[in-house]
């Protein structure tokens, strides 16, 4: 199904459970932009860093009309953790049984240390108002990047 991802296309739909608001479907935010981040793993520093930085610009994204989704493999109490942990204000996604995450074809073989193992590669998707992907980042380098998906989302709106 993941190789159906790319700009232009309907983008996969999903129901997750959160940790502020019950399981949410990707229908239910039609009409609005969505900002759908994977990111491998809560409290990990970089995807700490990932969260604060959309959750600093969260106003700015919802001036745009869009709404802000952190998905990862990790189970919805650590999720309540990470949020009260960090003060986080998205909309952050359970996905253990990586539905979503192999939707969008970013369950990946990683390597680190030399040892290989599969993991969620850090990717972005931004979805219009009717479904459609208009933008994908993978492979996301955090530095900057809440900023830079807050700039094409301004420049498409």
């Amino acid at each position: 199904m993941s190789e159906n991802i790319e700009e232009g296309r309907q983008a996969p739909g999903f129901e997750l459970e959160t940790d502020t608001q019950g399981p949410i479907r990707l229908e239910d935010f039609r009409g609005k932009w969505v900002v759908l981040y994977f990111y491998p793993k809560d409290n990990t520093s970089g995807c700490t860093t990932e969260a604060k930085d959309f959750t600093a610009l969260k106003e700015d994204f919802a001036k745009a009309g869009a709404v802000i989704i952190g998905v990862s493999p990790d189970t919805v109490r650590k999720h309540a953790n990470f949020r009260a942990k960090h003060d986080l204000g998205i909309i952050l996604a359970a996905d253990p049984e990586r539905q979503a995450i192999k939707a969008y074809g970013v369950w990946k073989e990683k390597s680190m240390y030399g040892r290989k193992y599969m993991g969620v590669e850090r990717s972005t998707f931004l979805i219009d108002p009717q479904g459609k992907i208009a933008r994908i980042w993978r492979k996301v380098r955090v530095k900057g990047h809440a900023e830079a998906v807050l700039e094409a989302l301004r420049e498409l709106t």
